[in-house]
């Protein structure tokens, strides 16, 4: 046993001794060749003194380029750069030869094309209800894979006021109005431009006349109302004369017999869309606007069980105001000049009247050719007056902002639930302007899914800064009233526009149906105005119609979905000559979108986003040149004359 111990403890020593051997070798040896290397570069002293210097005077600032000698006897230096050498204007070549596609004009018998709203395609609908004036879009193998023309002659439109009384001829050559609305003040032709007097079937004296006989009905100027709907518009005269009073307006009427009401609207400079009241909901979510007006807009509001009225109610916000002047309003003192017996008039206001009081509203006035109805705040009352008026029912399946090729139902909207009858449902909302900034009523309730107060907050201020960005990029926004129709085709809570609200312009803010969160009642909440829309389809307005397009994250959401040539041509459809736009995006989509934007013979360039250039986002500025349809018998295939 003893022999065994002594055997193990003379082994476990020579491991011991054999370990240190190996480790005082591997010392020897690294010290060895570190003294090597230092000789190598100049002695022990300089590369101590070399390392000393680094280690003390080496920068914590990756911002700053980093210079230290590597020898005291050579003065050549080294410099750690931390700089983008590679920038977003170098990713995509700008030649010419690098476009993937070109893109040529169509003929000029589509200069004013409207891809959902074209009157052949119409013709194949039913009749019935006017369902073949709503949109009816082409199939994919019926897409035009060319850029519209502007008419001959076109010209950039008047700046903001002067264009609310003044457009181009050529921008808008028909004189059909001139001539069916002669007697009514509405358009006049004079020259080479059309003039709008502000009259209007109902307002002889003009619009801002009978603006003020509203405003003595019910309060205009205290900022309770900001938004406001025209249905069946004309030429938006009423929109465009409520723009000076802080009151946003969206007009709408249907491409009919009224050749061009909209697009004269939407030269005017007033926010303006193609649209009818037939079977589907209108595309703007519930309890959006403070005011509804109809001026012999000639929408049966009393037939259908009252259909278009529900409509109308579902879109105004508790405590809004429907204003109606026009038949059957006043028919003892017009039914002659109307041509209808006293008989018809009668039933259609008493039908009117029901209508209005099965949807709990509130006659508050009539006076002359004006009377004026107004929604509950709430629907505590109207509940319990479901046992007299059994129509119509409150809705129960359909989600209330549901309204992309939505159907209309006979079924009351209802309102959101309450505690108190004096409570406004849903929340109130502040006066204008300070509802701009105040956090909308849908976002302090948490009915927006991911959005608080907090990120509401954030996200304004984000965007005034991205908008003080975009105008270093592009100096024609940071100017007055170089811009005036804008969209924003992907505007989620409203900042970029919130951010520009100082100028005189407006902006179109959509929400796309594909969009993971509805944030349109949000951007209603905060006064601004919006619709829905799904950019694999056309929009439902002319071509030419803004001035300023802005994308953001617009194609990664349609990634997938439809072809992103189609979009890109849809917007140079709807811009005007010389207009720009600003996407925004990732940097591997905008590289694809460029190569699209050159087919279209856009002037574009990719820039940094405004958080550097390490940042994946990148914007892509870019302005459609100005061209038109060729001169009356020439063959030439388009005309390149400056405006």
């Amino acid at each position: 046993m003893a022999n065994l111990g002594n055997l193990t403890h003379y082994l476990t020593l020579k491991t011991k001794k054999t370990r240190l051997f190996y480790m005082a070798l591997t010392a020897v040896l690294c010290s060895v060749f570190y003294l090597i290397g230092i000789w190598q570069h100049g002695g022990l002293t300089a590369g101590a003194t070399s390392s000393t210097v680094l280690i003390t005077t080496l920068p914590c600032n990756p911002t700053k380029n980093i210079t230290f000698a590597t020898s005291p006897t050579n003065n050549s230096n080294t410099t750690l750069d931390f700089t983008a050498h590679h920038k977003a204007e170098e990713l995509v070549p700008v030649e010419p030869s690098a476009r993937v596609k070109h893109f040529p004009a169509c003929d000029s018998k589509f200069s004013e094309y409207t891809p959902c709203q074209d009157t052949e395609r119409s013709l194949k609908f039913a009749r019935e209800m006017l369902v073949y004036r709503e949109r009816h879009c082409p199939e994919k193998h019926e897409l035009l894979k060319c850029r519209i023309p502007a008419p001959y002659g076109y010209r950039t439109p008047f700046r903001w006021p002067e264009s609310r009384d003044v457009v181009w001829f050529a921008n808008v050559p028909h004189k059909h109005l001139t001539v069916e609305k002669a007697g009514q003040n509405w358009v006049k032709f004079q020259g080479d431009r059309f003039s709008f007097p502000g009259g209007g079937t109902m307002f002889p004296r003009g619009a801002d006349a009978y603006i003020d006989d509203i405003g003595k009905l019910i309060n205009l100027k205290d900022g309770s109302v900001r938004t406001a709907i025209d249905t069946g518009c004309g030429v938006a005269s009423w929109g465009a004369y409520l723009l000076s009073r802080n009151i946003l307006p969206i007009s709408f009427a249907p491409k009919d017999t009224h050749e061009a009401q909209v697009q004269f609207a939407l030269e005017r400079g007033v926010p303006a869309l193609i649209g009818i009241l037939a079977s589907n909901r209108l595309p703007y979510p519930s309890r959006a606007f403070d005011m509804a007006h109809c001026s012999r807009c000639l929408i049966p509001w009393g037939k259908n069980d009252g259909l278009y009225l529900t409509e109308i109610d579902r879109i105004l916000r508790p405590g809004g105001y429907w204003i109606l002047s026009g038949p059957p309003v006043n028919w003892k003192n017009h039914w002659k000049g109307w041509n209808r017996t006293r008989e018809d008039l009668n039933e259609e206001q008493n039908g009117i009247e029901r209508v209005a009081k099965s949807l709990c509203w509130k006659k508050l006035v009539q006076r002359n050719d004006l009377a004026i109805w107004q929604k509950p705040t709430n629907h505590m009352h109207c509940k319990l007056q479901r046992k007299i008026f059994k129509k119509p029912p409150f809705c129960q399946a359909q989600e209330a902002d549901k309204a992309w090729y939505t159907k209309m139902e006979a079924c009351l909207t209802p309102l959101p639930e309450v505690s108190d009858i004096k409570e406004i449902a849903g929340g109130s909302l502040a006066n204008w302007p300070q509802r701009l900034t105040a956090v909308p009523p849908r976002i302090r309730s948490g009915s927006v899914q991911g959005v608080t107060a907090e990120i509401f907050e954030k996200d304004t201020e984000l965007w005034k800064k991205r908008v003080s960005h975009y105008k270093a990029l592009d100096s024609q926004l940071a100017e007055p009233g170089r811009y005036r129709n804008i969209l924003d085709m992907n505007a989620n809570l409203g900042g970029f526009a919130a951010a520009l609200i100082n100028y005189p312009l407006w902006v179109m803010n959509v929400v796309p149906a594909e969009a993971e969160v509805d944030t349109l009642g949000v951007i209603y909440e905060r006064g601004l105005i919006g619709t829905y829309q799904n950019w694999c389809e056309a929009m439902s307005t002319y071509p030419r119609t803004y001035d300023f397009i802005h994308a953001d994250s617009l194609f990664t959401l349609y990634k997938n979905r439809c072809d992103m040539e189609d979009i890109l041509l849809e917007m140079d459809r709807i811009l005007r000559p010389q207009g720009s736009v600003i996407i925004r995006d990732d940097v591997d989509v905008l590289v694809d979108v460029k190569s699209i934007v050159d087919g279209l013979q856009w002037d574009s360039r990719m820039t940094d986003h405004e958080g550097g250039p390490h940042v994946r986002e990148k914007l892509l500025i870019a302005t459609k040149q100005y061209w038109t349809t060729p001169a009356p018998n020439q063959d030439q295939e388009v005309s390149k004359t400056a405006s």
